[in-house]
């Protein structure tokens, strides 16, 4: 089968990694949380230890350098955009107790793209009570896709994304096919879409193997994708656990073809398979990093440079994006900035274009920015193709 067909922080200068909240600094008594005469402070609960490490890593670079680029042409209104990162090693019960401890100091204006389905499952009852807005959460859960006043997702879902994939994977005539997808909310949500999308059709899995978020089962989930000979394989996990599965079908089951989800494969995952990665099919929630055709991704890519990071990819483009949607609500929100008005301003972005990928709210909950969704077939460089 040819692969080819399935195609049709503030940078170095204001981004920290903290090992917990009980760092972050206090906003002083009479500003907004998170505000004070010269810097406006940014939080993100996201894994820089554990399974999705790659995620915090990504978020610290793209969004990192979008803040810099802004920093560098004298911030928001006269302000510097700071971004702290908080480790949760993606665990829910440490984002929860990050989000508590950040919103009793009273230390941020804002969360951008805190990292994962169940742990933003967890902070969202949270984030609704204290009126604190949270843009671009790592998630396409449809779970959390609910009318809440202050979650505004950009990315598209995982619903839009796997049924992208089997579209494409049934419309190839493969015949059987397995879903491996994470021991979790997240890959169980998958694997509710995937098998809903193939009974429709009168179909069902070849094989379904639920695989532990720290792969301690992965022998026993490979065996059962085997048992059922799939001739494709639907990758619903996410992070380093996916690296060790890609290598062991590639074993088990060589020539199988492989498809995942935008949030599968990080691109510190992708460094680990190299060219074992080559032949996978990926969704891609914003365009091809490393193809500068759109103004975004040029912007992007000169931000990164800026900051010091030459290899790009899909998970550090997002997060820049992500900071850029924020650095316009931030400047829509104007001088007197809280989080009263950056919701506000959240709620008033349409057709916002970044050079060739469109945000646009309506204004009511739930907030839903982009619908982006194109299929890529990785390269031996861990490149897409084609």
């Amino acid at each position: 089968m040819d692969r080819r067909h399935f195609l049709s922080l503030a940078g170095r200068t204001g981004t920290a990694a903290l090992a917990g909240p009980a760092l972050l600094p206090l906003a002083h008594a009479q500003d907004a949380p998170g505000v004070t005469a010269k810097s406006l402070s940014i939080v993100s609960s996201a894994p820089l230890t554990g399974p999705l490490l790659g995620f915090g890593n990504d978020i610290q670079q793209g969004a990192g350098a979008a803040f810099a680029q802004a920093n560098a042409r004298g911030g928001i209104h006269g302000r510097s955009v700071q971004l702290q990162i908080v480790d949760d090693g993606y665990v829910p019960e440490r984002s929860l107790a990050n989000v508590r401890q950040i919103i009793a100091q009273n230390s941020t204006l804002a969360l951008l793209s805190c990292v994962g389905t169940p742990n933003n499952t967890a902070i969202a009852p949270l984030l609704e009570d204290a009126g604190l807005p949270h843009l671009a959460p790592i998630t396409g859960a449809a779970s959390l896709r609910k009318p809440l006043r202050n979650i505004f997702h950009v990315r598209a879902s995982y619903t839009d994304e796997v049924l992208r994939l089997i579209e494409r994977l049934t419309g190839m005539g493969l015949k059987g096919l397995g879903i491996a997808y994470l021991d979790n909310g997240y890959g169980r949500e998958l694997l509710e879409v995937a098998t809903g999308a193939l009974q429709k059709m009168g179909r069902q899995p070849a094989a379904q193997a639920a695989v532990a978020t720290d792969g301690t089962n992965l022998q026993q989930a490979l065996q059962t994708l085997a048992s059922g000979k799939p001739s494709a394989v639907l990758l619903a996990t996410a992070g380093t656990v996916s690296v060790e599965l890609v290598r062991g079908i590639k074993t088990r089951l060589p020539g199988v073809l492989m498809a995942g989800v935008s949030v599968t494969l990080p691109g510190t995952s992708l460094a680990q398979l190299g060219d074992a990665a080559s032949g996978i099919a990926l969704t891609m929630i914003v365009p091809d990093p490393d193809r500068g055709k759109l103004q975004v991704v040029r912007d992007y890519q000169s931000a990164m440079r800026a900051a010091g990071h030459n290899e790009f990819s899909q998970g550090s483009l997002e997060a820049y994006i992500n900071a850029r949607v924020l650095l316009e609500a931030l400047e829509r929100a104007g001088k007197d900035v809280n989080q009263a008005r950056l919701r506000a301003a959240l709620a008033s972005i349409r057709q916002f274009d970044l050079g060739g990928f469109v945000v646009d709210y309506n204004g009511q909950p739930p907030h839903v920015g982009s619908r982006f969704v194109e299929l890529g077939v990785l390269g031996g460089n861990g490149r897409f193709i084609g």
